[in-house]
């Protein structure tokens, strides 16, 4: 039954990706959508691309093993929208184009910006889609009893979404996006009216059920991270991240205007914040329903709870209830992971062929066949290379591998982001030394950390870290160290680079470019 719901929705989103296709005729249509979505479309595109499977199936099994300390996902992920809502979105829109490197060069003009730009853009794609195929290969590993381990699941899912992309570009991407949210806001309302009509519509009762089971330290900080250091690590690159993840910031250019990318951003919050708290019901009904042990066994990091709890809310394992609601469950959960795969394909080869291939390489005098056929070339890329570190990291828990990605975001990206909206004497050489150092200070300190470096023990056979001796960074998350790390290269490659004469004019015509949208059609090139 799961694999007949998955190939209904895998065949309806086909579908609309031909149907797209026929609407691709520029590299804008396939690039952003020809800038056609409305307000409305996009605000649910943006719930469906954010609504990963790091939110819903990691977040649920993170709070079903270790209560708060899972939950601080929730609040972390849904608060950053405010940093997108009052910063960035406006900005981003009325001076970028196709990407987030367009935004930097309006104001620094120099190609190197742009490389590095890009080059961080795809760094963070990367990280952020080895949490969906890992995913996906969890997901149809349970689907299938075993039988389909993650070794076939991966590939599966990345060619999926290689031909979502190469086929329907950003049209078809935004309808499959809007497609999931919808599903899964459906599922996730279903399962939360279901789960409190267990415990007497009251929330209290769920919760001390879970103390009674887990003792009550299961509901405070500690659990998941011993070292209050670790969570507010965590919550820093959460909170901050959001603001610089590349898939979310080229949804602003698929709107009309700078206030459409606003309303955009106000509709994502209210779907987005409506999931994180049905979060919370889903992963405490998970540990009381389902049980530890059995979300353990079904999968070492946990990414399996909210299957699981859906098949014991309708009726439990072996009943016709039990197996629809897991089936549409993990079906609801592909979909999901199909959505945000191709959301970051199309980010990651969009970046790299309008900023290195056509920004850098080319001079932007590429014509439109050839950045379409790059474009396809460098999504078939992007695809293989998630798809073989999806097989390296197929035990890991989705909602930490992404929460990597957001530590990167917030210490490559929203440093430089932040620097050129609002410092007068940013220069280029700030940006490369902000990007650059954000993402070797970040990759260095997850090499060293406990996620690649620690001893496990002989009898340990899934999840074995890649080196085993002590970790030399103690936090899981290197966001307190690398955020600042970013902001303070970024800083100081300003003060030591050179400044020129026209500097102070490009500062005054950004802003009033960022804040008024005066020319925005066509500008962007003028100064690539």
């Amino acid at each position: 039954m799961t694999l007949l719901l998955a190939a209904v929705i895998v065949a309806i989103t086909l579908g609309v990706t031909f149907w797209a296709s026929k609407r691709n005729t520029s590299a804008s249509d396939f690039y952003v959508a020809g800038g056609k979505i409305s307000a409305t479309q996009n605000g649910i595109a943006i719930a469906g691309d954010y609504m990963s499977a790091a939110s819903f199936l990691g977040i649920t099994g993170l709070i079903a093993l270790n209560g708060y300390d899972g939950f601080m996902y929730s609040v972390g992920w849904f608060i950053a929208y405010l940093t997108v809502l009052f910063i960035v979105a406006e900005p981003l829109r009325n001076l970028g184009k196709y990407t987030l490197a367009d935004m930097l060069v309006y104001r620094l003009k120099d190609p190197k910006v742009r490389f590095y730009a890009a080059l961080s853009t795809i760094t963070v794609s990367t990280f952020y889609m080895i949490a969906q195929v890992v995913g996906a290969g969890s997901l149809i590993s349970l689907l299938s009893g075993g039988a389909l381990r993650a070794e076939v699941a991966i590939p599966l899912v990345g060619v999926l979404m290689i031909i979502y992309v190469v086929v329907g570009g950003m049209l078809a991407t935004t309808w499959v996006q809007i497609i999931k949210a919808v599903l899964l806001m459906f599922a996730t309302i279903v399962m939360t009216v279901f789960i409190l009509a267990r415990f007497g519509f009251s929330f209290s009762n769920l919760l001390g059920q879970v103390e009674a089971r887990n003792g009550v330290e299961y509901l405070g900080a500690g659990v998941k991270y011993k070292n209050p250091l670790d969570l507010i690590s965590l919550g820093l690159a959460l909170v901050l991240g959001t603001a610089g993840l590349p898939h979310i910031l080229v949804r602003f250019f698929t709107v009309p205007t700078a206030q459409d990318a606003r309303k955009s951003v106000v509709w994502a919050m209210v779907l987005i914040g409506a999931f994180y708290v049905m979060t919370a019901f889903m992963g405490n009904a998970a540990n009381v329903l389902v049980g530890k042990e059995r979300i353990v066994e079904a999968n070492a990091a946990g990414n399996m709870a909210a299957p699981m709890l859906a098949q014991y809310l309708f009726g439990g394992p072996g009943t016709t209830g039990g197996e629809f609601g897991l089936a549409f469950v993990t079906a609801v959960a592909f979909a999901t992971i199909l959505a945000v795969v191709a959301g970051l394909t199309i980010a990651a080869s969009t970046s790299f062929t309008h900023d290195i291939y056509n920004g850098v390489m080319r001079g932007g005098q590429a014509s439109e066949a050839q950045q379409f056929r790059v474009a396809r070339l460098a999504t078939v890329a992007v695809g293989m290379v998630s798809i073989l570190l999806g097989l390296l990291a197929k035990n890991q828990n989705v909602a930490f591998l992404v929460a990597l990605a957001f530590a990167i975001a917030a210490s490559a990206n929203l440093p430089v982001i932040l620097f050129t909206l609002f410092w007068r004497r940013f220069n280029a050489t700030g940006a490369v030394w902000g990007i650059i150092g954000g993402l070797t200070v970040t990759l260095a300190l997850i090499a060293i950390s406990p996620n690649i470096m620690g001893i496990d023990p002989p009898e340990k056979t899934t999840a074995r870290r890649p080196i085993q001796a002590n970790a030399i960074f103690p936090l899981e998350n290197p966001g307190i160290i690398s955020i600042p790390a970013g902001f303070a290269l970024a800083a100081l490659g300003t003060l030591l680079g050179r400044r020129r004469e026209q500097d102070e004019r490009d500062f005054e015509e950004m802003q009033y470019r960022a804040y008024t949208g005066a020319g925005v059609d066509g500008t962007v090139a003028a100064h690539d």
